[in-house]
């Protein structure tokens, strides 16, 4: 990975074989990012992305392998309880047109990854919400 800062911005280049959330922690970490908006394309070849069962309270998760094309990936970076956090979605679409996606779990870049990240100036935390099952924007 390599990345670059302009401003409020940061230009990432994920490669071959990193895991995508990986690299954004590592990045949050570094340039101490407390909240930012993320978006990126590129190439997985596994990836693993859930869908949140709000009835239940829980994830049901598919892995998919293979060649796939990321037409979105999206989401935040904030803190909960004041340590790093992030909430990411990805689709990604194979050689029949056909798309999978929902909350990222992980995804191995097959390519590349073009990443832009958003810094905000600000902090937004995050609490459990017992009722939703998830961790939600603290105002």
């Amino acid at each position: 990975m390599e990345y670059r800062v302009f401003k409020n911005h940061i230009v990432a280049r994920i490669d071959k074989g990193e895991e995508i959330l990986e690299k954004i922690k590592e990045i949050a970490i570094k340039e101490n990012i407390k909240l930012a908006s993320v978006s990126a394309l590129g190439a997985t070849n596994d990836f693993t992305v859930g869908v949140y069962k709000v009835d239940e309270k829980k994830y049901d998760s598919n892995r998919f392998t293979g060649n796939f094309e990321i037409v979105s990936l999206t989401g935040t970076i904030n803190t909960f309880h004041d340590e790093f956090y992030t909430h990411i979605h990805m689709s990604a679409g194979n050689d029949h047109g056909e798309v999978f996606g929902g909350h990222l779990n992980k995804a191995i870049v097959s390519a590349t990854c073009e990443m832009i990240i958003t810094k905000i100036d600000g902090n937004v935390d995050r609490y459990f919400d017992e009722d939703i099952g998830l961790n939600l924007f603290k105002f």
